[in-house]
């Protein structure tokens, strides 16, 4: 059973909004920091956005301050990522993982393409 499953991931136009959901198949995301990661074919993988255990302290990158917001949902073992003003350098597959991240739980991702 994949630990996590990404998904919301899609085609958007430049300053629009998606919100990415990752569901985990067990409680494995409650003692934890979790945090979203992207990569692109050209780029190693980075961290976007990290969340604290029970959700009171956030971090971001500098490229998306102001306009990404991780949370999470401990009871339904869920992380979001809503993604607003959307840029197409924001183009790229999206991965929830915990902070720092553990090998087997990388999951498929979630593509998000900004382009107009």
């Amino acid at each position: 059973q994949v630990p996590l499953v990404e998904s919301g991931g899609g085609l958007v136009q430049p300053g629009g909004s998606l919100r990415l959901s990752c569901a985990a198949s067990d409680r494995i995301f409650r003692y934890a920091y979790v945090a979203w990661y992207r990569q692109t074919p050209e780029n190693q993988r980075e961290m976007v956005a990290r969340v604290s255990i029970g959700g009171g302290s956030t971090n971001y990158t500098d490229s998306v301050k102001g306009r990404f917001t991780i949370s999470r949902n401990d009871a339904r073992n869920t992380v979001y990522l809503q993604m607003n003003s959307l840029k197409p350098e924001d183009t790229a597959t999206y991965y929830c993982n915990l902070y720092p991240p553990r090998l087997t739980y990388w999951g498929k991702g979630t593509l998000v393409t900004v382009s107009s």
